[in-house]
């Protein structure tokens, strides 16, 4: 930790604005010249609240509280830690910062950077680097599922998971790099220790733990679910009907959505991201054209496609051994675009073969009661709701979420990307390792590389730029 970092640091530890409690936190060592000076004494008894006035230089005073210290390393950041809690005043809350401030000058006292504590925290080894990511997650969880997966992340579940890979690879590098070290044993080495199906149980392990950070990234970041189709199928209705109001205009008029409306909303507290686009169909309007463009860039982006599809003409396009039977009279759906079932097979073969999709078949309420569209898709009736709650447990079963399950623990983007950073080395180790003893150099240098993705995961091997970027992330006081 560098001279300025070593310093002792104090902030406001409660949000900004008016509030019934405001806390004034300092960390660092050598505190006693402010606790004399604004308590006036530095005898406080480590983890007791003392209820004292908070003194101005002139010994009047500002406000009174309680005060507690924390002595290092038991305290959150690992150093001596004391807080301030008063009356949630901003004016008395500045007034009280300064004044610590003013006291602390001659220890070197200054203004905590954005998450600096948290911070101090991990360089204290009193958290890992999820944990301390998963500090922020909790504090800005949207629902209550985030919030229970985040305060899982801090209790250090998550942590425990990739540890546990992490030491397994540690046992098998072991081995290797025993047999590396003494060549002359001329043992067989892949086939004595069973390498490669260890390597192939700790690629299982792996597995089974990118599926749970993904679901803790969608309950993090929410589910981008995004709804295409034709114009006029019922995109713009649907996505009211969801948010409960009129969230995008709905006209019988085709086009009307030129460009991306996103609404977030949670099911069963699990947050989604529903983006109503444009109508996809080929158009000599230029702003429409435009509108469709950015629609096929949501798609790229999408965690979830809802294709819609207008019943009607879904129903008309379906074999039938009896061309005139169990059909609606097209007459009506004609008259729309979204009824041409070639357009729907056309954006069918367009869509990302790696995002899920899920078909959709609106506008029901439309159909003779003699008349079903297809099986592969969801019913429903947007205008009428009906089909809406099975669409959203739908929803919420591709997205992984299981309401009698333990909450997973929350993971981001860049815990996904060493999880499959880790993958891409197994898969590697994997390929050495079906050769022979040739090749085991190479095959312990990918499990080497495997383990430092991973254990960037936790900080264990992290650069300083990214702690800067992760923490200043961070509201200032935490």
């Amino acid at each position: 930790m560098s001279a300025t970092r070593s310093l002792p640091i104090v902030a406001i530890a409660t949000a900004p604005g008016r509030g019934g409690i405001g806390v004034i936190r300092l960390s660092g060592a050598g505190l006693e010249p402010v606790m004399r000076a604004v308590l006036g004494r530095d005898d406080l008894t480590p983890r007791h609240a003392h209820y004292l006035p908070f003194r101005d230089a002139d010994g009047s005073a500002i406000d009174e509280g309680l005060a507690l210290y924390f002595p290092a390393p038991h305290s959150y950041t690992g150093e001596h830690v004391l807080e301030l809690q008063g009356h949630g005043g901003p004016v008395v809350l500045r007034r009280l910062l300064a004044r610590c401030l003013e006291a602390g000058r001659d220890i070197g006292l200054r203004l905590a950077e954005p998450g600096e504590f948290t911070q101090r925290a991990f360089l204290n080894e009193r958290m890992d680097l999820a944990q301390a990511e998963a500090v922020a997650d909790l504090i800005d969880a949207a629902s209550e599922a985030a919030a229970r997966g985040a305060a899982a992340s801090l209790r250090g579940a998550f942590s425990r998971e990739v540890n546990a890979l992490a030491d397994g690879i540690v046992h098998l590098r072991m081995l290797v790099e025993a047999t590396l070290d003494f060549p002359e044993e001329e043992i067989d080495f892949l086939e004595k220790y069973q390498a490669r199906d260890t390597l192939q149980g700790l690629r299982d392990t792996l597995a089974a733990i990118l599926a749970n950070a993904r679901q803790g990234a969608i309950l993090r970041e929410g589910l981008h679910v995004v709804l295409a189709g034709q114009p006029n199928v019922g995109k713009s209705s649907l996505l009211n009907a969801l948010a409960g109001f009129e969230a995008a205009i709905v006209t019988p008029v085709a086009g009307t959505t030129r460009d991306r409306v996103v609404q977030a909303l949670s099911i069963d507290g699990v947050p989604l991201h529903i983006v109503d686009t444009a109508g996809l169909r080929d158009t000599e309007d230029l702003v429409e054209k435009i509108g469709i463009e950015r629609t096929w860039q949501e798609i790229e982006r999408a965690d979830l496609i809802l294709h819609l599809q207008d019943a009607r003409g879904a129903v008309a396009a379906a074999p039938s051994e009896s061309p005139d039977a169990n059909r609606p009279n097209l007459s009506d759906a004609r008259e729309a675009l979204a009824a041409d079932p070639a357009i729907d097979a056309a954006i069918a073969q367009r869509l990302p073969p790696g995002t899920p999709v899920l078909k959709v078949y609106n506008k029901v309420d439309l159909l003779s009661e003699d008349v079903q569209p297809p099986q592969d898709g969801l019913p429903i009736s947007a205008r009428q709701g009906a089909g809406l709650a099975e669409l959203r447990a739908e929803l919420l079963r591709i997205a992984g979420w299981n309401p009698g399950a333990e909450s997973p623990y929350l993971a981001r983007e860049r815990h996904i990307a060493a999880l499959n950073e880790a993958d891409e080395h197994f898969a590697l180790a994997a390929e050495h390792a079906a050769e022979d003893d040739r090749v085991l150099d190479l095959f312990a240098e990918e499990l080497r590389l495997a383990h430092n993705a991973l254990a960037s995961i936790t900080g264990q091997f992290t650069s300083d730029d990214l702690l800067g970027v992760i923490f200043s992330r961070f509201c200032i006081g935490k």
